[in-house]
């Protein structure tokens, strides 16, 4: 039972204000985005979003469109142009290669279909049969969007404080 004249003062639950986080050095940033080429043609979507530790050597986004997320936060949106140097580089003449279809198994006789070699330095390629005719087979190891201007769309879908365990995750693999 309470005093009287003592001082009483209702108890009001005190909420806790959300802030919401801004991309920044060691923030797990979840973005979604769009790719597009020069023309407008969307050439790639994510539709799942894609996490990573912002301000690591390993994030998987070109570092102007990390460097133009710095400050955002979740539900914000940017554009980023990449010219094609910036992006995946000017297309390679020496990187597109013709044989004989014979030489060719069978399985790479359409274009699309993909192979993985390796160059001369034991380096491995990625290509792609781009044509197909006159008893030829062209492969291109240059990336499809090699010598094209790009655009990416990115939404912040969510922004949180990298965990101690993430970020000693990420300097051990800095470390090998």
């Amino acid at each position: 039972m309470a005093k009287v004249g003592a001082d009483l003062r209702p108890i009001i639950p005190q909420r806790e204000e959300t802030v919401s986080q801004q991309v920044g050095t060691d923030k797990i940033v979840s973005v979604a985005y769009t790719i597009r080429d020069g023309s407008g043609k969307i050439v790639e979507h994510t539709g799942l979003p894609v996490s990573y530790l912002h301000g690591g050597d390993d994030a998987p986004l070109f570092p102007q469109v990390t460097a133009a997320l710095e400050g955002l936060s979740a539900g914000d949106t940017t554009e980023v142009l990449l010219r094609a140097q910036e992006a995946f580089g000017p297309h390679d003449p020496g990187l597109t290669f013709s044989d004989s279809i014979e030489n060719a198994p069978e399985e790479l006789c359409h274009v699309g279909a993909e192979l993985d070699a390796e160059n001369e330095r034991g380096e491995a390629m990625h290509f792609r049969v781009i044509r197909v005719g006159d008893g030829e087979i062209t492969v291109d190891g240059n990336h499809p969007l090699a010598g094209q201007d790009i655009t990416f769309i990115v939404r912040v879908t969510d922004v949180r404080d990298a965990t101690p365990a993430e970020l000693a995750a990420n300097a051990q693999q800095q470390i090998h």
